[in-house]
């Protein structure tokens, strides 16, 4: 029992002792005051994405919320941009150095102004919840996945330690790249969200999923860089930042590769099969097959039977002769083997397309599906 007492008293006196550590500057702003809110919050959000949310949407139809999805969309798009600028304007543009930059925890202006964005930044991340919160009621839930989940329940509480300890410096440079990508990002949900006529606008899709692992790569490298040189800037904040790099890379491509390579497999595995649509392969036309012509099977066409075609048997054609291997019409029409119009083996075009069709499914991040 002793024991414990003791090891609880070391743990509040070093807890005390990092506290001291914090930035004045930012006492008294909103959540700053203890990690326990965000933490409570991010705990709240799980449970609602992963249980509660399913559960009340178990005996409900979906959702619709298209125009309110267009709103939402270009509303973070104009947040992002915002923070972007503030960004750039407080530092990155101009002042800060992107191989050692210092927390400046000053009162001037561009470094309250950081500090400012820096909490800004962090309270994006709340908004952030709602993309989930939409793929719940909607019931979109194949994109609730482990890595959607992870990204936002992690990222508030990450954020706060970075606000409350060091409101700009070397580790702002994570927030820049991020509402970069994200304005591209929710641009791309915006177009997405106006319906099916603006697709083709979004082709690129396959490539917001690779400008965000470039996104991570920049991240970790500019964080650890500073494991190998001196510089006035918190090492622990390094690893910190660069770890959440890493992880998301890993996730990031792990979805890639789930979402696009394997689909890349398929459409191979199909080409080499012969099941693309309008190739006349392995005695398919017109993708029509197992041998079914208006709905009769067995090679049988509008009711005629064993390669007879309109009364006419066994390759005599219009009362011709018979021809060799059961060819007639030599002159430029070949009708091989008893098939009639380069249709073979029975097949004819007029049946149903029969082979499965796999249609893109949106992505981690689509909200129109």
């Amino acid at each position: 029992m002793a024991s414990n007492v003791s090891l609880l008293g070391k743990v509040a006196d070093e807890y005390s002792k990092i506290w001291e550590l914090r930035d004045p500057r930012v006492e008294g702003w909103m959540f700053m005051s203890s990690p326990l809110p965000t933490f409570l919050i991010c705990i709240t959000y799980v449970f609602l994405v992963k249980f509660a949310g399913p559960k009340f949407m178990e005996n409900r139809k979906p959702y619709e919320f298209r125009n309110l999805l267009i709103i939402y969309n270009f509303i973070q798009v104009l947040f992002s941009t915002w923070l972007f600028y503030e960004t750039l304007m407080s530092g990155w543009l101009a002042d800060y150095s992107f191989r050692c930059q210092p927390v400046d925890f000053s009162y001037r202006p561009k470094a309250i102004r950081m500090t400012y964005a820096c909490w800004w930044y962090y309270f994006s991340k709340f908004t952030e919840f709602f993309d989930t919160f939409f793929f719940v009621l909607r019931k979109k839930y194949q994109h609730v996945s482990v890595l959607h989940v992870i990204h936002h329940g992690i990222m508030p509480m990450s954020v706060w330690f970075g606000v409350r300890f060091t409101p700009g410096g070397h580790s702002t440079f994570f927030g820049l790249l991020n509402t970069f990508v994200h304005i591209i990002m929710y641009f791309y949900y915006m177009v997405a969200a106006m319906g099916p006529q603006y697709q083709k606008y979004i082709w690129w899709k396959k490539y917001l999923t690779t400008f965000q692992m470039v996104q991570f790569v920049c991240i970790f490298v500019h964080a650890f860089q500073l494991l190998f040189i001196d510089c006035d800037y918190p090492k622990v904040f390094c690893l910190w930042i660069g770890g959440h790099g890493v992880l998301f890379l890993f996730l990031f491509s792990d979805f890639y590769k789930k979402s696009y390579s394997s689909k890349r497999r398929a459409l191979k595995a199909r080409t080499e099969n012969g099941k693309l649509a309008s190739e006349y392969t392995n005695g398919h036309a017109n993708g029509y097959a197992n041998g079914h012509a208006n709905g009769h099977a067995n090679g049988h066409a509008n009711g005629h039977a064993n390669g007879h075609a309109n009364g006419y048997t066994n390759g005599y054609a219009n009362g011709s002769t018979i021809h060799m291997n059961g060819h007639a019409k030599s002159n430029g029409h070949v009708e091989k083997n008893g098939h009639l119009n380069g249709a073979a083996n029975g097949f004819l075009a007029a049946a149903k397309f029969s082979f499965p069709c796999f249609l893109d499914g949106d992505a981690l991040h689509s909200k129109i599906e």
